[in-house]
């Protein structure tokens, strides 16, 4: 049976240790602060991993995401190849007054072409500012943290691992066609070694 009081008396504790500590008083905006790597700041674009796929837009709780674009034809590669058409992207926007900073855009891009910012001071007068186009998405990455190092102890990812056995496998195969190359040339037959001059002139 809890003994009456402690309650209060534990909330009591807490005032007192906070009541005899000094207070920091941060510096902002003179000194900036120290940010956690996976702050959400601000969401930067890179452009040119975007296929147009609308998964951020569609995805999106608040619907604050605008994209635009167009198909164009690309001429076969090849001669008689089919041609093919592909998304061009006309406008790429996101309204940051309606944003609720879930992240759902960024965890659902197939292509990564959406990341986090830290940066957070981008306040407007006016709320229509707050309304980024392309351009100034593509302003943001350049903010973008890098991603942190590997761990050494973690597994290789497939895909360096497949890599490296098809980077091996072709260069045994041309280390055995060059080997079968130099085996099917040969000795020249009936030829004089080097430095042995023409046969004859050792008895004249």
């Amino acid at each position: 049976m809890p003994i009456p009081g402690s309650g209060l008396a534990k909330g009591l504790a807490v005032t007192l240790r906070t009541m005899t500590k000094r207070s920091h008083t941060a510096q902002y905006p003179e000194v900036q602060p120290e940010l956690p790597p996976r702050t959400r700041g601000v969401i930067g674009l890179f452009e040119e991993n975007c296929t147009v796929c609308m998964l951020c837009a569609r995805e999106c709780p608040d619907w604050c995401i605008y994209i635009d674009s167009h198909k164009e034809t690309v001429p076969a590669a090849t001669p008689g190849g089919r041609e093919r058409s592909r998304n061009v992207l006309d406008r790429f926007a996101i309204d940051f007054s309606l944003c609720m900073y879930c992240g759902i855009c960024i965890e659902v891009c197939p292509f990564d072409a959406l990341f986090w910012s830290p940066e957070f001071e981008y306040a407007e007068t006016d709320i229509l500012d707050l309304t980024h186009e392309r351009d100034k998405l593509r302003q943001w990455m350049w903010t973008v943290p890098a991603p942190p190092a590997l761990d050494p102890a973690a597994e290789e990812p497939k895909e360096l691992a497949a890599a490296r056995k098809a980077a091996d496998k072709a260069e045994a195969a041309a280390a055995a066609a060059a080997a079968a190359d130099r085996a099917s040339a040969g000795p020249a037959s009936g030829g004089t070694a080097p430095g042995t001059g023409t046969p004859g002139e050792a008895d004249a």
